[in-house]
């Protein structure tokens, strides 16, 4: 049986995307009327075909409840508890309080400087702030529990105190526990769950909003060779599972978030052809999140223009997922891609 996947295709922007949905020539992504779509983009395993929305109903049946389904999730308004998403993308603000994180370890272990950073996040915008007290860049070890709560605790207790929205990052549902009574806000596990089998449990009897995140492998072994059929519909299937197994384990809640992890896991060709299809993960109706800050696939483009910072590959792909309706970035430079963002609001929506 042949499986099809909708992808919203084909965007308008600002005052003319607004005019042509209320002139019902285009639909709101993710109920933003700043960012439309006119066309779709019927998929599957062996080929493409751009179908413009005024001609779906000449589909037959079955193709025409299948994109008429995705089309009801593309153009929803996601939620998430105590997240307000805007017309902008959010920015999730990185505190790594480990020695060895790719960019910034060592940094932000000892309280005082962390605390600063934190503070510092903040002032420049940051909407959310995500706490991580164990590396998983590409070849990191495993680190002990006591390790990473005792890396990790006081800065999620300074971070609460100063009132941000808080989410920790951690594939272990005993630093999860121990987080749940500062109040954290949000679980980002880069393992999308398997690292450890009892962080479901903890997550349903907590009720904790999560990010489902996509990585192949382990942090130790995912960039040795990584390979996939389709790494778009791969990944896709990857989190329809995923929402199947959380349903069945009875978390109900939606208060969920989509990351394809971007350099967990995939090859250069891998993280673009994610980048370029981004708009795909709308259809399965929760907000999508990126982590492009500062990652290899920058270096690997640039070559020779390479910097310590990457803002320059930061700031493009931010942009270019903006305008693909991605609504969470995870960055460590919170004030330049803010900036970046405001900008790019000026000119294209005047907002």
């Amino acid at each position: 049986m042949v499986k099809y996947y909708t992808r919203a295709c084909n965007f308008y922007y600002g005052q003319v995307s607004k005019e042509k949905v209320n002139q019902k020539k285009n639909l709101p992504l993710n109920g933003n009327k700043l960012i439309s779509f006119d066309s779709v983009e019927l998929i599957t395993r062996k080929k493409k075909k751009i179908i413009q929305l005024k001609n779906i109903k000449k589909l037959p049946l079955v193709l025409k409840k299948k994109i008429t389904k995705d089309i009801k999730n593309i153009t929803k308004v996601k939620s998430v508890k105590k997240i307000k998403f805007q017309t902008h993308p959010l920015l999730m603000g990185i505190l790594n309080a480990t020695p060895d994180s790719f960019s910034d370890g060592g940094r932000y272990l000892k309280s005082k400087a962390a605390n600063g950073q934190i503070k510092k996040l903040i002032n420049q915008g940051a909407d959310i702030i995500d706490i991580g007290g164990e590396s998983t860049r590409p070849n990191s070890d495993t680190v002990d529990s006591k390790i990473e709560w005792e890396r990790i605790k006081s800065k999620i207790k300074y971070a609460k105190k100063k009132g941000i929205f808080v989410s920790i990052d951690t594939r272990k549902s005993s630093i999860l526990k121990k987080a749940i009574p500062f109040k954290i806000n949000l679980l980002n596990d880069v393992s999308g769950l398997n690292h450890d089998k009892e962080m479901v449990n903890v997550l349903k009897k907590s009720k904790t909003p999560f990010v489902l995140h996509h990585m192949q492998g382990t942090p130790k072994t995912m960039q040795k060779n990584p390979k996939y059929k389709n790494v778009v519909l791969d990944i896709y299937d990857f989190f329809e599972k995923k929402l199947e197994f959380v349903k069945k384990n009875k978390i109900n809640h939606k208060n969920i978030i989509l990351d394809p992890g971007i350099g967990f896991g995939k090859n250069l060709k891998h993280n673009i052809t994610l980048l370029n299809q981004i708009s795909i993960f709308h259809s399965l109706g929760f907000p999508v999140m990126l982590g492009i800050s500062k990652k290899k696939f920058i270096k690997d483009i640039a070559g020779k223009n390479d910097s310590i910072d990457r803002i320059g590959g930061t700031t493009s792909s931010s942009i270019h997922a903006f305008m693909q309706g991605v609504q969470i970035l995870r960055v460590h430079d919170v004030n330049e891609i803010k900036q970046s963002i405001k900008v790019f609001n000026k000119i294209i929506f005047n907002t």
